[in-house]
């Protein structure tokens, strides 16, 4: 006999929220995006050649827009300096040479966008 009483607001409680129109309940609505007929732009594409402490990588821009891609390398050893390259810039159907070295091992290198 205890449990229904302690039981009984609670069941309440919930029959009033669930009663509750949906307006009531949701704070903002958020709309679907309109579709464009314009593709989305993606930018160079790089391909990327280690060999020993040497990197140099290949940007192809097959769409209209200019996209300036820059060389990142980072070095396996601590005391050998990262570096970013300067930046150049990949017009509509270019491709453009980005190399840079480490001393000794290269860790990791990559190649990064912006579009323009």
């Amino acid at each position: 006999m205890r449990l229904s009483r302690s039981l009984a607001p609670l069941t309440v409680a919930v029959c009033l929220v669930l009663a509750l129109p949906y307006d009531a309940l949701s704070h903002t609505r958020v709309e679907a995006p309109e579709p464009t007929d314009t593709p989305e732009t993606y930018g160079a594409e790089c391909r990327i050649d280690v060999r020993g402490s040497h990197v140099v990588a290949h940007c192809h821009n097959p769409d209209a827009g200019v996209d300036r891609v820059r060389l990142h390398i980072e070095c396996a050893r601590w005391w050998d300096l990262d570096t970013d390259g300067a930046p150049a810039d990949a017009g509509p159907a270019m491709t453009v040479r980005l190399a840079g070295r480490c001393w000794m091992e290269v860790r990791t290198a990559w190649v990064s966008h912006q579009w323009r």
